[in-house]
């Protein structure tokens, strides 16, 4: 199955209303040419609604970096109920990332309720997966992505995932300008989408697994190339235009190919 590669930028804590407006406005200027690739930018929630209107009507989507995982609004001080997300335009939302994770300590079962959380807002929400340097190098590397993936597939159920995005990020990899060799990373997306085809090959076959941690405009293509990769989630990158769209250019190429 011809899944359509996603490019997604996580801005995480980073910019401000002049740099995320020229930044939007040099990706939006070049989205008409990479009409294979869905493009979308995270920026901090502060920003969101202000980042929608300089999208506008360009084939750029909008997303956020996290939402809060009760079901309905009320007196859960500075959080983000995912129908607020929703409503100021956004289409997709992170749970799970490694940073949320170990700097502020969600575990997988919380994972799981933002998973649920979002869906049930229409959010479509890219599930972040990886395993740290200590737990590659002691071999656990497919035991932590079983165990991540498998929470959520129990909470939410494998159908779910026809509305939702996987990013395979390494948490040795992250922000670290070491990314992982292609063959580890197509291993491990291979290893993801046959997670998800042991409970249904349908779903496994056009659930888009992404790859996320020191992409760079120099190593996108070959990181592109495995099968499995269906695009990035990129951080650092995708603050700096000219080196998002060289990304999104690499994975045009792949589409195209």
């Amino acid at each position: 199955m011809k899944r359509r590669k996603l490019i997604a930028g996580n801005w995480k804590m980073n910019g401000s209303h002049k740099a995320n407006a020229e930044l939007v406005a040099a990706i939006a200027a070049r989205a008409p040419e990479l009409g294979l690739v869905e493009i979308l930018v995270c920026p901090p929630a502060v920003y969101l609604e202000s980042v929608g209107r300089h999208i506008g009507n360009a084939a750029v989507a909008l997303g956020a970096q996290n939402l809060c995982e009760q079901a309905a609004p009320g007196a859960f001080t500075g959080e983000l109920h995912g129908a607020m997300l929703a409503e100021v335009g956004c289409r997709y939302v992170i749970v799970g990332h490694s940073e949320r994770r170990a700097l502020y300590g969600e575990d997988d079962s919380r994972v799981a309720q933002k998973f649920l959380a979002a869906q049930a807002c229409g959010l479509t929400p890219i599930l972040c997966v990886g395993e740290t340097l200590e737990q590659r190098q002691s071999g656990q590397t497919e035991d932590v992505l079983e165990l991540q993936l498998g929470k959520v597939i129990l909470a939410a159920g494998i159908q779910a995932f026809a509305r939702a995005v996987i990013a395979y990020e390494p948490v040795w990899a992250i922000g670290t300008g070491h990314a992982a060799t292609p063959a580890q990373a197509h291993e491990a997306h291979a290893f993801l989408r046959g997670q998800l085809r042991g409970h249904d090959a349908k779903i496994a076959d056009s659930t888009r697994v992404l790859y996320g941690g020191s992409v760079k405009a120099d190593n996108a293509a070959v990181l592109f190339a495995g099968e499995d990769v269906d695009g990035g989630l990129i951080g650092g990158a995708s603050l700096k235009a000219a080196d998002f769209l060289a990304i999104c250019v690499a994975a045009q190429a792949r589409a195209a190919g």
